[in-house]
């Protein structure tokens, strides 16, 4: 069995860095554009008339390639998820 010693710093660099790569893999996997169940549990929400509302009033940005299929931005949702957040105090 063998032991690496690293200094503090290059510990805390090698950790950055393997979060960094798999924050990366993870963007790849997901998709970009999402189906509306998936959208309201990004959202926490239950129920397809605020996601309509928040469709509507144009908060959030959506797609429409077919008459009755829409698909949500994902990256829009945690946007607005982020305008909406509060700071700690």
């Amino acid at each position: 069995m063998n032991v690496i010693c690293l200094h503090d710093e290059a510990f805390f660099t090698l950790v950055e860095e393997v979060v960094e790569r798999i924050k990366e893999k993870r963007n790849l996997n997901e998709d970009r554009w999402i189906l509306p169940d998936e959208a309201m549990s990004v959202l926490g929400i239950k129920s397809k008339t605020t996601l309509q509302k928040l469709r509507d009033e144009g908060k959030i940005r959506f797609s429409q390639p077919q008459k009755k299929v829409i698909l949500y931005d994902r990256e829009s949702l945690i946007k607005y998820l982020d305008t909406h957040s509060k700071d700690v105090f």
